[in-house]
């Protein structure tokens, strides 16, 4: 027996991540023959998606799908996403999140427009943030010190 990839794992714990701090989870995916996404929402090959539980209905996250339906232009919608197309989920308001490989998947479709749920603006970071560096800690290498304040 194969054993399952741990991303299914992955983002679901990070889906739980995002809506426990009250961050609005957004998914990233490479489209293909078979990504099941509105075409005119599609740009690039690519699609992101809004998927906290305000934006989306019936969302199950599976081993090899996740599978919901969402209103594009006031129409509802059956979204269909190979998990294996998914390259990134990352909370919007702060970029936090994880990006993925693609195993094997392939941009086919391209159409002009954008997810109303989602501004260009909420473009999953190309890396995820460093961690705000502490301009009190020493840059190089060593021991690590403490400081008493009093």
């Amino acid at each position: 027996m194969a054993e399952i990839s741990t991303k299914p794992y992955l983002l679901r714990a990070l889906f739980e991540w995002c809506v426990d701090n009250g961050y609005t989870p957004h998914i990233a995916v490479k489209v293909d023959s078979r990504t099941q996404v509105p075409a005119e929402y599609v740009k690039g090959g690519e699609i992101t998606l809004n998927i906290s539980p305000n934006a989306v209905h019936k969302l199950q996250m599976g081993n090899d799908l996740i599978e919901f339906s969402a209103r594009f232009g006031g129409v509802a919608r059956q979204i269909s996403l190979p998990v294996a197309n998914i390259y990134a989920l990352y909370a919007r308001e702060t970029g936090h999140g994880m990006t993925f490989g693609t195993e094997g998947a392939k941009p086919s479709v391209q159409a002009k427009g954008e997810s109303e749920a989602v501004p260009t603006t909420a473009r999953p970071p190309t890396a995820l943030p460093a961690p705000p560096s502490d301009p009190k800690k020493p840059t190089g290498g060593g021991k690590p010190t403490l400081r008493r304040i009093k």
